[in-house]
């Protein structure tokens, strides 16, 4: 295994780190400034100009679609992307966006360019890696556990040439921007009285553009009192008989479940590259705040306690930056089965150590660790609310430990 960076990748750090120093941090205090002036109710949203802005900058550096292999984006394997995540990590809410590497989109242009029909790409998935339009991953509903995805209980009623979707689902990352043009919902198609049919085999996704009567979005979702500006926010979505045309199905019906899995297996490992990033960038806040001041006659960096945890800090980020990169390289070589067990590792780690590392950042900033005159707060929910995306971390426990017995059963 050889995790060093190549020259390709080495040569876009380079320029990426430019573009955070130059452009990005600067933009976070005005992404805030824009952010509360703009703000009216809850169902308003605008988006902030500086975005838009960095988005133009971004494109014209070159620094575009990284995430995605192949012709249409970057052409960049897992490993390269890597520390390119890990940069944007530093300001979630500004970089992934600025260079159109932030969820949902990355894991809704993979689905569509690994499932989707020509028709469904030239229609959705070209403007998506254009930056014209945003999207929106309809799955968790509020009625049911949704960590289990067999739970799901939106219909998706075949009528002739059309398909009828009928259900309820919050937490629809980015659905609160009008850009979302296009829902991707999963919902069951399977008669909910067949039980012949396999548990797995009873999902489809389906592509319902948000112009479409019956859709409806009910009321923005936030969290830890943050709206994830400016990707939209979290919203509950209501589809009322929505029909689509039956050319708008995924793939095919029975084949959600699957492509589920295929969408959160990079997803997961964008998500822990990314908060190998805001670890970093937590430790680096802390370090310098512990040497700006001073506590019962001395620098706040040489009490002992601070020291062990600047300490921890470092040898756990290295730590889990390790796995995230073996991950990123078993996806390269063995594919996204392959990289099953180490998926999963990092989707229980990485979120738990980032959350340590912000919180004894925020413990070193004192009350400014608290408010929004630092990151560290959003930093902290960002790495909390992790750990239940993508799937809690009880769920990744317990079929990690089910795989692990399995070898001495």
């Amino acid at each position: 295994m050889d995790f060093a960076t190549d020259a390709r990748a080495s040569e876009l750090a380079e320029r990426l780190t430019a573009f955070m120093d130059e452009c990005v941090y600067p933009a976070e205090p005005v992404l805030d400034e824009q952010v509360l002036a703009s703000r009216g109710t809850d169902r308003e949203f605008s988006r902030p100009q500086i975005v838009q802005d960095l988005k133009a900058e971004a494109r014209s550096r070159g620094l575009w679609n990284l995430f995605l292999p192949g012709e249409r984006g970057a052409g960049l394997t897992t490993l390269q992307y890597a520390p390119l995540a890990e940069i944007t990590g530093r300001s979630p809410a500004l970089a992934p966006e600025a260079v159109n590497c932030a969820a949902p989109d990355t894991g809704n242009m993979e689905l569509l360019s690994e499932f989707g029909t020509p028709e469904q790409q030239e229609q959705w998935l070209e403007p998506l890696l254009d930056g014209r339009i945003r999207s929106a991953f309809c799955m968790t509903e509020p009625d049911v556990a949704s960590s289990d995805a067999t739970n799901i209980r939106t219909r998706i009623r075949r009528d002739g040439d059309h398909y009828v979707i009928s259900g309820r689902k919050w937490w629809s990352t980015g659905a609160m921007d009008p850009a979302a043009q296009i829902f991707i919902v999963m919902g069951q198609s399977a008669d909910p009285e067949d039980a012949t049919v396999d548990r797995h085999r009873r999902q489809s996704m389906i592509l319902v553009p948000r112009d479409t009567p019956g859709v409806s979005v009910v009321r923005p979702l936030h969290t830890f009192g943050y709206d994830d500006a400016p990707r939209g926010g979290h919203a509950e979505v209501a589809f009322d008989d929505v029909r689509v045309p039956a050319g708008n199905i995924v793939k095919g019906e029975g084949e959600g479940f699957a492509i589920a899995q295929a969408r959160l297996g990079p997803g997961r490992i964008h998500h822990c590259m990314r908060l190998v990033g805001m670890a970093e960038r937590a430790l680096e806040l802390m370090c310098r705040r512990a040497l700006s001041r001073t506590t019962f006659g001395k620098p706040i960096a040489q009490q002992g306690a601070v020291q062990t945890q600047i300490a921890s800090a470092r040898v756990n980020i290295e730590q889990a930056r390790l796995l995230v990169l073996k991950t990123a390289w078993l996806m390269d070589t063995v594919g996204n089965r392959g990289a099953h067990t180490e998926i999963q590792s990092i989707k229980i780690a990485v979120p738990l150590m980032v959350q340590q590392v912000v919180d004894d950042a925020i413990q070193v900033h004192g009350g400014a660790g608290v408010c929004r005159d630092t990151i560290l707060p959003h930093l902290w929910a960002s790495a909390r609310t992790l750990r239940l995306a993508d799937g809690p971390d009880e769920v990744h426990r317990g079929s990690l430990a089910r795989r692990e017995l399995r070898r001495y059963s």
